[in-house]
C-alpha cells in the first residue's frame, strides 16, 4: 500500500518557502540591529550570544553552548576561547565531571554583558518597532506559541523547555532603572532560589 500524506506536496512547498522567506527577512533585520548594538563593545554576534548563554546557564559545557546557541561545536569552542583570551570567560572542570569543560563568566565578562544591556536602545531594533502596532492594537506583543511548537518538533522539548526556563531566570534577574536594563544584585540565597525555579 502506498504511503499517503495528509497534505499536498504543493502545501508543503508553499509553507516551507513562506517560512524560509519570512525567517530570513526577520533574521537579517535582527542580525543587523544586534551587530549595531554590540559593535561598541568589540564583540560579534557569536561572542555576545556565548556571553549571554554563559550567564543564563551558569556553568555550561561547550556542547550546551553549541546546542542552546544553535551553532556548531567548533564555533562555540573557538569563540569561547577568544572570549577567554580577553578575560571574559573562564574554562574549568567540575569535581564530579572531569571529562567535560565548563564555561563561566568572569567578573569582567559579567560587567561587559551588563554594559551591553545598559546600552540597549529599543528604538534601534526594527523588528521590535515592527511589533509595536500589534501591541497597540491588541495590548500585547505577538505570541510565539506556534513558532515554539515548530521549534519543539525540530529541536525537541528539552531545547524549548531550557529556552523558556532560562528566559524566566533571565527576566527575574533583570531590572529596569531610568530607562536602562541592569542585572539585579542578588544574594546567594536569592540566586539559589532563581536557579531552583529554572
Amino acid at each position: 500500500m502506498e504511503h499517503q500524506t495528509p497534505h499536498s506536496l504543493k502545501q508543503s512547498v508553499m509553507f516551507s518557502h513562506r517560512l524560509a522567506q519570512l525567517s530570513k527577512a526577520l533574521w537579517k533585520s535582527v542580525e543587523k540591529d544586534w551587530q549595531a548594538w554590540i559593535k561598541p563593545f568589540n564583540l560579534n554576534l557569536n561572542e555576545h550570544h556565548i556571553l549571554w548563554i554563559s550567564y543564563q546557564l551558569d556553568g555550561a559545557s561547550i556542547t550546551d553552548i553549541a546546542n542552546f546557541g544553535v551553532m556548531h561545536v567548533s564555533t562555540a569552542f573557538n569563540f569561547s576561547k577568544k572570549l577567554e583570551a580577553r578575560g571574559l570567560l573562564a574554562f574549568s572542570k567540575k569535581e564530579n565531571d572531569k571529562r567535560n569543560t565548563y564555561i563561566y563568566l568572569t567578573d569582567e565578562g559579567k560587567e561587559l554583558l551588563l554594559e551591553t544591556f545598559r546600552s540597549y536602545d529599543e528604538h534601534t531594533y526594527s523588528v521590535y518597532g515592527g511589533a509595536l502596532p500589534i501591541k497597540e492594537l491588541y495590548g500585547k506583543f505577538p505570541e510565539f506559541s506556534e513558532l515554539l511548537s515548530i521549534v519543539r518538533h525540530v529541536y525537541g522539548s528539552d531545547f524549548v523547555d531550557r529556552f523558556e526556563s532560562s528566559l524566566l531566570k533571565f527576566e527575574d534577574c533583570l531590572n529596569e532603572e531610568d530607562g536602562h536594563l541592569c542585572i539585579k544584585s542578588l544574594s546567594d540565597n536569592e540566586q539559589e532560589d532563581i536557579s531552583k525555579s529554572s
